[in-house]
């Protein structure tokens, strides 16, 4: 599986291609997803976007019985343009329970490298199971308050990318507020101000944003206009439900079922 925009450059996806393979042969893992991730996916990349390929893999089933495993992360990193790096499933599962949101964003970047057959659906359906709602929110709300503790300055400038790090968080837990069922939103910044009922001036503060970052530097700073910068303090407000504990009966149910995942799909992958 496979599905790249022909605007990416050849020369960097054969790259990743080539760190991808590389992963396999000296990590002895099998690699079951690898998309692009960060600016790219999100919705509002610029020209000099570097690219940021994240992938889950998985070891022998001997690595798992081992009391001493390897270290859980891969990474490649081999210049300032491509950065590979991915998680152990087992990684992946474990924080999926514990409220990181980053996994489920990877798996839904529709820029994706390969992909084993299943693989996505599986996980993303585990995700729906066992994701605790309020955990996700403050993944969230944690993520946006600290772009702007370290790049909001006191004139209401911040370099585009990272203004765009603390807006989409913020639309994250508008969204949510507004699907109430739903415990993991959109990850990409287009469908989350689609599915927010923004007043129209936000999305047009959002898209002319949008269209500045796509026309100039990636870490260029300037002004965040002011009907943005009050979107984006007012939806990292606390919420009620975002205190919201799981029960101790609905953890064990949520470990249970992603231990149950996690033995299945080791079997199902790892390499001999």
């Amino acid at each position: 599986m496979r599905t790249l925009p022909g605007s990416f450059a050849p020369a960097a996806v054969a790259a990743v291609d080539g760190l991808l393979d590389d992963v396999v042969e000296q990590e002895h893992v099998a690699v079951v997803v690898a998309v692009e991730s960060g600016s790219r996916a999100w919705g509002f990349p610029s020209p000099d976007s570097d690219y940021d390929c994240r992938f889950v893999y998985v070891r022998r089933v001997e690595a798992y019985l081992d009391p001493w495993p390897p270290r859980d992360v891969i990474e490649r990193v081999p210049d300032a343009v491509l950065d590979v790096n991915g998680w152990d499933l087992q990684k992946a599962v474990g924080l999926l329970v514990r409220g990181n949101a980053v996994i489920t964003e990877w798996l839904r970047s529709p820029l994706v490298y390969r992909a084993e057959p299943g693989f996505v659906a599986d996980f993303l359906a585990l995700a729906d199971e066992v994701a605790d709602r309020a955990l996700v929110g403050r993944h969230y709300q944690g993520v946006g308050r600290g772009q702007l503790r370290r790049f909001l300055t006191e004139d209401g400038e911040m370099p585009l990318k990272k203004a765009f790090y603390a807006l989409r968080p913020a639309l994250a837990l508008r969204w949510l507020d507004l699907h109430p069922d739903v415990a993991i939103p959109p990850m990409d910044l287009p469908s989350l101000v689609a599915g927010s009922d923004l007043p129209a001036a936000v999305v047009e503060a959002v898209e002319g944003l949008v269209e500045e970052k796509a026309l100039g530097r990636e870490m260029r700073s300037g002004p965040v206009p002011v009907v943005l910068r009050q979107v984006v303090e007012h939806e990292l407000r606390d919420r009620d439900w975002l205190d919201v504990r799981r029960s101790a009966a609905g953890l064990r149910a949520a470990r249970a079922s992603a231990t149950a995942y996690f033995l299945a799909a080791v079997e199902r992958y790892a390499p001999a």
